[in-house]
């Protein structure tokens, strides 16, 4: 199972295949449908997976084209996705998960329709520059260095406090706007590519017909905060806000 989804039809899908290239199918039950494709039990029976869940290669494929399924679902109709190497046996089992986690996809494809996905980040500049114009000429003492030293860590440590008002602000500010907002973990910076500090990482569920003003918003808020980097892309299908709530 990849998703679960409302109003998508399987000729929505045509140009899309699952795992290992095989056809996709939709097992419906009552307003909802689960997209599947059959796997084989030699490679997701329940030993077999513990020992490939082992193997990143084949583990990072495997994520991959089940994310691809989701993705293509999602920005067609509203999409919950689902945990790679959710299986069932048969279409009974399926109908069956979906009877059970019925009121918890019900509610989370219901808060997805008619919005998409922005992603904001704020960021600082490198941490510990030294300020514009300041001396470059080797310390000329132990005691000048630690002076040096101790100078910088108080400028980085005030412009880091600077900038996380500045996001909590922008953050209230789009959160405004967005019907719902989740705050996120900073990236690690070899995976953002900035040197400075992330001070806020977060998605925001924007209703279609608010999309402008969101955009606007941001125009503005980059405006009225100068010194800081924020970041921003979307709109894109609503994956953050589509997740269950339960696992």
């Amino acid at each position: 199972m990849y998703a679960v989804s409302r109003g998508l039809t399987m000729s929505d899908l045509a140009a899309v295949r699952g795992i290992d290239d095989q056809p996709l199918e939709l097992v419906t039950h009552r307003d909802l449908a689960a997209l599947v494709s059959s796997v084989p039990m030699a490679t997701f029976g329940e030993e077999s997976l513990r020992r490939n869940l082992e193997d990143l290669a084949w583990l990072e494929t495997m994520v991959r084209a089940h994310d691809a399924v989701i993705q293509a679902a999602a920005t067609l109709a509203p999409t919950a996705p689902l945990r790679f190497a959710t299986v069932c046996y048969d279409d009974d089992a399926v109908r069956q998960r979906l009877d059970d986690a019925y009121a918890s996809l019900s509610a989370a494809l219901d808060r997805v329709t008619g919005c998409a996905e922005w992603s904001v980040k704020v960021l600082t500049s490198a941490q510990g520059a030294a300020p514009s114009g300041a001396a470059v000429e080797p310390p000329a003492s132990g005691a000048e260095y630690l002076r040096r030293k101790k100078a910088q860590a108080t400028r980085a440590l005030e412009a880091d406090e600077k900038a996380a008002a500045a996001a909590q602000l922008i953050h209230q500010q789009l959160a405004g706007r967005a019907r719902a907002s989740r705050r996120l973990p900073a990236q690690d910076p070899r995976l953002s590519g900035h040197q400075g500090s992330m001070v806020l990482n977060a998605a925001y569920l924007v209703q279609d017909d608010d999309a402008s003003a969101f955009e606007a918003l941001l125009s503005s808020v980059r405006g009225e905060q100068p010194d800081v980097l924020i970041e921003s892309r979307g709109p894109w299908p609503p994956y953050s806000f589509a997740m269950l709530e339960e696992g």
